[in-house]
């Protein structure tokens, strides 16, 4: 075996107990916060030693940044067209709901992490969490800036608007995932979620008056 096919191996063994470590820890996320988990938890699930751990991760709250950027990191250009293109029509603004209802329904472990974890008692965790959405915010206000419907807002107004967005496709994500599997109540958030965006576009469209 050459020098190179055995790096190849190692690395990618390698990356093969980082992701068994983070979804493990994922797994073990929706019964408890983060601040409360263990490493030893951790390691005992994937089957590794606890000095196998520092391999991959400083410590705990190490791990949880991971999971932030694992958890948003690749929505960016998913979002930030799909939040920006919302707009006054009742078929983009179910399109946007209907996106977001998707990434809960694919991604519920992630979903719940992000909505606990944002105001939860790790600060590095808190800060990740928060310059991710922040991003998101920056990126929708950029899209919404070349829009027609932006013309003469100011670029704090149009962070303002982006946040909002922002605010309600993670308010929207929470409460689908509190409301189970039901198909009813799940119906009854998306409805909500679809009236409080149509509020927000009618509030866009008479902002400069």
């Amino acid at each position: 075996m050459s020098h190179t096919a055995g790096t190849g191996i190692r690395q990618a063994q390698k990356q093969k107990t980082r992701q068994a470590l983070l979804d493990a820890a994922l797994l073990l996320l929706e019964e408890q916060s983060l601040s409360s988990l263990g490493l030893r938890e951790v390691t005992r699930a994937v089957g590794v030693a606890p000095t196998a751990f520092y391999r991959h991760f400083r410590d705990i709250p190490d791990l949880g940044v991971a999971l932030v950027d694992e958890a948003l990191g690749s929505l960016h250009a998913t979002l930030r067209t799909t939040l920006a293109a919302t707009g006054d029509s009742d078929e983009r603004i179910a399109g946007a709901v209907e996106l977001i209802a998707g990434l809960v329904h694919a991604y519920p472990a992630h979903v719940r992490f992000i909505t606990r974890e944002r105001h939860g008692g790790v600060q590095v965790v808190r800060e990740a969490i928060g310059a991710q959405l922040g991003l998101f915010v920056r990126e929708v206000a950029d899209e919404l800036a070349v829009q027609p419907e932006s013309r003469g807002w100011e670029r704090d107004d149009l962070l303002m608007l982006a946040g909002l967005y922002v605010d309600h496709m993670v308010m929207t994500a929470s409460a689908l995932l509190a409301a189970g599997p039901g198909e009813e109540e799940r119906e009854r958030v998306a409805r909500t979620a679809r009236r409080q965006l149509r509020l927000v576009s009618l509030g866009r469209r008479h902002w400069l008056d």
